[in-house]
């Protein structure tokens, strides 16, 4: 059983940046493709960006695309996000996901992290 915990949620000015941070435990790290996925009140949860096993290959949202960047270090068993140019569309709940497919979407995800809360002010 692995669990996700995010971390690096906050208040941030539109323009601004944070960097989100994912640590695994519980179990092996590298087998899993992880992926990012947020919910905005009153929306369903949407995917943002995934990262292959071997960080060779993301993908991501358009909305996100040249703003956010997914990384992955096996080795501390972590991935992050690093969100720049962010705006007030991008206010949602964050959550972490670990699939065992070769990248995550929603209807694939193994475990889910708690999720922590990013708010963009205008």
């Amino acid at each position: 059983q692995v669990q996700l915990v995010e971390s690096g949620g906050g208040l941030v000015q539109a323009g601004g940046s944070l960097r989100l941070s994912c640590a695994a435990s519980g179990g092996t790290f590298s087998p899993y493709a992880m992926g990012w996925f947020r919910q905005a009140p009153g929306k369903e949860r949407e995917f943002v960006a995934t990262i292959s096993r071997s960080a060779g290959t993301t993908d991501y949202a358009d909305s996100v695309k040249g703003r956010f960047t997914l990384s992955r270090d096996n080795a501390k068993n972590t991935v992050y996000l690093q969100m720049n140019s962010l705006k007030p569309e991008d206010t949602a709940v964050y959550y972490c996901a670990a699939s065992w497919s070769i990248k995550v979407v929603t209807t694939n995800v193994a475990y889910w992290g708690q999720g922590t809360q990013v708010t963009v002010s205008s």
